[in-house]
């Protein structure tokens, strides 16, 4: 543990030594690789280096504890129990730091949600869920971009897609990936009974060209004229953009946004990250399927999460987790939920490791 801990130390000194080199600074491309590592390194070196301090001391202690000096023996035997005490402690930290680090995390994500059972209801809870992740993106300080949207008249979403951009998103967010239920009395509900109703999320790693081979051959392109608000310019217009992926039947139209060229821009970006989530879950089919029952990150069809207005409750059946703060959770403060998807994912991994 010592020798991987300082062998790990000197790799983050170096990357230091990198990053003030000017050189690299000019490279910016370069400079992002090598800053990205430093900032993953970063909190595994800090508790690397209180480890080995730590483990200076005991053999220090220990060398009292061969010598004659019963009184300093005493007070040798007394240190080393706690400074045991704090290796142990940070041992255990350490081991979740060390876990392999999935690079997709580290990318942005395209969010997809759509309204399911549940008629107007439904697409009103998508709306709901659409605003918690906007709150909860800026809380993080991330940005968020819609690409397509499907609204119906009573501000409700039938689907809606947006990009959220910054650090460590995907991370943060897959796990918020499945069927998302609510229960609540109605707006458009006039005898106060409480319906069920339901949503999917689909949360995908935002995919750049280097990540997906695709070809233009393997591409139907088609433009048609955009509906819904917009004005005249909207409708006379061939702006909107359906693009059909060939060999696997994949669709994706984008008419938000002004012209026809950016459309293709945000419905290729939606492609390829679709692409991608296809070809990460083909992958990791067998290890998604061990970790159905414990955190979902892709399974539409799992119902993860229960959103009960009555009681105010929120519950993540994935993890057994039940908050009553429900109005804060609406309102973006879903950081104590991830966190505790993401423990339960790290626990999931270590006791794979031990197995």
């Amino acid at each position: 543990m010592i020798e991987k801990l300082k062998e790990i130390t000197a790799h983050f000194e170096g990357l230091e030594a990198q990053m003030a080199d000017g050189v690299l600074i000019n490279d910016q491309t370069s400079y992002t690789v090598v800053a990205k590592e430093h900032r993953h390194l970063s909190p595994i070196v800090e508790k690397a280096r209180k480890y080995i301090l730590i483990d200076e001391q005991m053999n220090d202690d220990q060398e009292i504890l061969d010598g004659d000096d019963d009184e300093l023996k005493e007070i040798a035997q007394a240190e080393i129990e706690e400074l045991q005490l704090s290796m142990d402690t940070l041992e255990e930290e350490m081991k979740v730091l060390l876990l392999p680090h999935d690079p997709t995390d580290d990318k942005n994500t395209i969010v997809e949600v759509r309204a399911g059972t549940g008629g107007d209801e439904a697409a009103l809870f998508a709306a709901d869920l659409y605003r918690m992740y906007c709150r909860f993106a800026e809380r993080n300080g991330w940005k968020y971009e819609v690409m397509e949207s499907n609204a119906i008249g009573i501000g409700g979403l039938k689907e809606i897609i947006f990009s959220v951009s910054g650090e460590s998103v995907y991370g943060m967010m897959k796990f918020e990936s499945g069927v998302h239920r609510v229960q609540r009395v109605p707006k458009t509900e006039t005898s106060g009974r409480v319906h069920t109703s339901a949503a999917t999320v689909a949360v995908l790693p935002e995919a750049e060209k280097a990540d997906v081979e695709m070809v233009d051959a393997d591409l139907k392109i088609d433009t048609y004229r955009a509906s819904g608000a917009g004005g005249q310019h909207v409708n006379k217009t061939e702006s909107a953009i359906r693009i059909t992926h060939i060999p696997t039947g994949l669709v994706v139209t984008c008419q938000d946004e002004s012209s026809q060229h950016k459309n293709k821009a945000a419905a290729l970006k939606v492609l390829r990250s679709r692409l991608l989530a296809a070809e990460q879950e083909k992958l990791s089919k067998e290890r998604r399927e061990a970790r159905r029952d414990m955190v979902s990150t892709g399974d539409r069809s799992a119902k993860i999460r229960t959103y009960n207005f009555p009681q105010g409750r929120i519950t993540d059946h994935r993890i057994n987790f039940t908050a009553y703060n429900l109005e804060a959770i609406m309102d973006g403060d879903i950081g104590e939920i991830i966190e505790n998807l993401k423990l339960a994912d790290q626990q999931f991994q270590l006791a794979s490791i031990g197995d």
